[in-house]
């Protein structure tokens, strides 16, 4: 195995765990940035204030891209797959 193909699978997961990571964190960072902008306008300190919303939001993220995500799981592993004995020999 030669060292740019080594680089090239290297490169390609990265790829695929950022499209994966994005939208939930993505999600995450708007969430709790518009809890943060409604607590501090409302002097409110709730904690759980801040957890619930991100939960339901994570959750809502979860339902609209888990298909895609799934998907984009599987035909990245059935590509590693596939490559395999080109790998090897």
């Amino acid at each position: 195995m030669t060292p740019e193909t080594v680089l090239t699978i290297a490169r390609e997961a990265l790829t695929v765990t950022t499209l994966l990571a994005a939208p939930l964190l993505l999600v995450a960072l708007v969430t709790g940035v518009m809890v943060g902008i409604l607590q501090a306008a409302t002097q409110i300190n709730e904690m759980t204030l801040s957890f619930i919303p991100k939960l339901l939001a994570l959750m809502l993220t979860l339902l609209i891209t888990g298909p895609w995500m799934l998907q984009l799981i599987t035909s990245y592993t059935r590509t590693l797959f596939t490559s395999i004995p080109g790998l090897l020999g």
